[in-house]
């Protein structure tokens, strides 16, 4: 029989929960950092779950969430290179190819807390071969996932990264994909990904932000 086709090992980049996130406005700072930390724990688990992915590395300075989120069993480094997202990816691109030489890296948006393991599945299963590839998020011009193999992982995350993306080599995931495509910056982002289920931290936080009960 053929050999198993190596996984991915997924990128998932984390700035400190206080910080993150200021585009949830109207609450309280605790309760934005609440949300924050709970879509990426939400995110990181869901990652956990799918099939594809053996290993996910999440890249934080946050000692508090680093500790939470190696509890459910991922990876954690500090982020060498803060406030530069694409060179953050790097960094963990290297340290992945380095603890797991065989997995392939993807990077992803942190703030997905309603991910479906079955359609982060669905977009690495469809991303196998050569070549980059990335997942364009709902609102357009942005991207949520990005992979490619090691020599040619070139991360461009940012305003219009989806173009960004296809201007550097990289091909477009179609498809549905709908809870990997819905990243949550805002409240309104919240409430329009209800209805794909919210993962369990992000449904109880929103319970604890009063005008979201």
């Amino acid at each position: 029989m053929p050999a198993p086709a190596p996984g991915y090992v997924v990128l998932l980049p984390v700035k400190p929960p206080a910080r993150g996130k200021s585009r949830l406005v109207g609450i309280e700072p605790h309760e934005r950092a609440d949300l924050a930390r709970s879509f990426a724990l939400d995110t990181a688990e869901s990652c956990l779950a799918a099939t594809r992915v053996s290993a996910v590395l999440v890249i934080t300075d946050d000692a508090h969430f680093a500790a939470d989120v190696a509890r459910l069993g991922a990876a954690v480094i500090p982020d060498g290179v803060s406030g530069d997202l694409n060179e953050t990816l790097v960094q963990g691109a290297r340290e992945a190819r380095r603890r797991w030489p065989r997995l392939r890296p993807a990077a992803l948006c942190g703030d997905l807390p309603a991910l479906r393991s079955a359609d982060l599945d669905t977009a690495l299963a469809a991303s196998e071969g050569a070549g980059a590839r990335y997942v364009e998020d709902a609102a357009g011009g942005g991207t949520t996932l990005y992979t490619a193999p090691h020599d040619l992982f070139r991360p461009a995350f940012g305003p219009g990264s989806a173009a960004a993306h296809l201007a550097g080599g990289a091909r477009p995931l179609e498809g549905d994909l709908h809870s990997l495509r819905h990243d949550v910056d805002t409240l309104e982002d919240l409430e329009a990904v209800r209805r794909f289920g919210l993962g369990p931290r992000t449904a109880l936080a929103s319970v604890r932000v009063g005008s979201l009960g």
